[in-house]
């Protein structure tokens, strides 16, 4: 019988070596469900604006791993007891906490099912796993959930300052070459202890602190909320809406048995049963390109040209606003597109629409970054730190955008070569 090594290395181009810490999480890796991640994009569809943004979810679950095997032993060496069994169920927990996402990750979030979040369905499929591994993810799930005594150890799965975060800016300021976003998650991941079984940083830590939230501000204005990135889900959002209307009036699309699955059903939580989530295991990017690849000669105008402009990366343009769009400039894109195309309002609106984006860096509602003095208080880090930008960075920031083709051959060019 042949006997398999377990405990594997894998080359990061961001860290290095990352070790497999034991069979259990070697199992988990090798699950048909996790080897999925390595088909759905990190960034969605931000390879259109930065052509380098291709990493995978896969890539950012074992950086996450990795950084969390950094974080139990800092917090060690500083006595704090972690058990072993806490430490297997942190792995696990924040290895498993994107393996919800669907096809090119955010951008069709609430799309492919009806609003289900991806955490939401990374639970359920946790919550598969543990039954198919005799319950051994039990604690992780309860982690996971903020259902563990030990409050930190949650935090460290998701708070303002967790490890999803530290990996995905570092990991997508890489990928995107927007060095702006680069942290030093080493660093910050040193300065982490704990308070009354909550995580704090620090106080010479505050810097680090600082920078991270600057990053963030600043890697959702260059890459997350780039506007060219925005026009684009939104056009892959509508590509799947209105392949789901064509659908429910009887027309036949091609598409993978999967996809096919999804365009035919309405799929909740409520009805979210295992066979689904089975099906929604075979769905990635590949499943959502090759549909537009079929659909962009179809014969419907709408279904045609939004896969069009996406594939040939022929995007609307979009501006963005400090205030809303008025209905009558928007009414007067939607008229212009209708008269040229001799199409009703309903059709137009696919390729004419407003929307609003919102950048919140810090938010001081919701479990805040707590700071460590050398006296041994702990503070808030927007009153701890010096630096003016922090309240600045606490206050949300909302931008409002209006899509509209570029000119109006664009969309007859298309036209014509069908």
């Amino acid at each position: 019988m042949q006997h398999t090594n377990k405990l594997k290395i894998f080359n990061d181009p961001i860290y290095g070596f990352i070790t497999i810490p034991n069979a259990l999480v070697f199992d988990l890796i090798e699950h048909r469900y996790f080897q999925r991640l390595r088909r759905i994009s990190q960034m969605g569809l931000s390879y259109l604006v930065y052509p380098g943004a291709h990493h995978t979810r896969f890539h950012h679950a074992l950086g996450c791993m990795h950084l969390m095997q950094k974080a139990v032993q800092s917090l060690r060496f500083k006595k704090i007891e972690i058990s072993k069994e806490e430490e297997e169920a942190l792995l696990i927990a924040i290895l498993l906490h994107d393996i919800g996402h669907g096809p090119f990750s955010h951008a069709m979030e609430h799309s492919i099912v009806e609003n289900v979040s991806h955490e939401q369905i990374s639970l359920l499929f946790m919550e598969e796993l543990n039954r198919n591994f005799n319950g051994r993810l039990t604690l992780a799930i309860k982690i996971f959930r903020g259902q563990h005594p030990r409050k930190f150890l949650h935090q460290l799965i998701s708070s303002q300052l967790d490890i999803d975060r530290t990996d995905y800016l570092k990991r997508d300021s890489f990928y995107t070459g927007v060095a702006e976003g680069n942290i030093n998650s080493e660093r910050l991941i040193s300065m982490l202890n704990v308070v009354n079984n909550e995580l704090v940083i620090e106080e010479k830590g505050i810097y680090s602190v600082e920078k991270f939230l600057v990053a963030r501000r600043l890697m959702y204005w260059q890459a997350y909320l780039h506007k060219t990135g925005i026009a684009a889900e939104q056009l892959l959002i509508r590509v799947l809406k209105r392949a789901k209307e064509l659908v429910s009036e009887g027309v036949s699309l091609k598409s993978s048995t999967a996809l096919e699955y999804f365009l035919q059903h309405k799929v909740d939580l409520d009805n979210f049963s295992p066979e689904i989530l089975d099906i929604f295991a075979r769905l990635d990017d590949n499943d959502i390109i090759s549909a537009m690849k079929e659909w962009q000669f179809h014969e419907d105008f709408v279904l045609s040209r939004l896969c069009s402009m996406l594939l040939n990366r022929d995007l609307l343009r979009i501006k963005f606003r400090k205030k809303p769009i008025s209905d009558e400039k928007l009414k007067k894109y939607i008229r212009n597109f209708r008269d040229e195309f001799d199409v009703s309002d309903q059709t137009a609106e696919y390729f004419v629409f407003s929307g609003q984006v919102k950048n919140l860096a810090y938010s001081t509602n919701h479990e805040n970054i707590r700071i460590l003095t050398k006296q041994g208080k702990v503070s808030d880090v927007e009153k701890a730190s010096d630096l003016l930008n922090i309240k600045a960075l606490s206050k949300s920031v909302t931008k409002y955008y209006v899509c509209y083709p570029k000119q109006k051959n664009n969309i007859a060019n298309t036209r014509k070569s069908h």
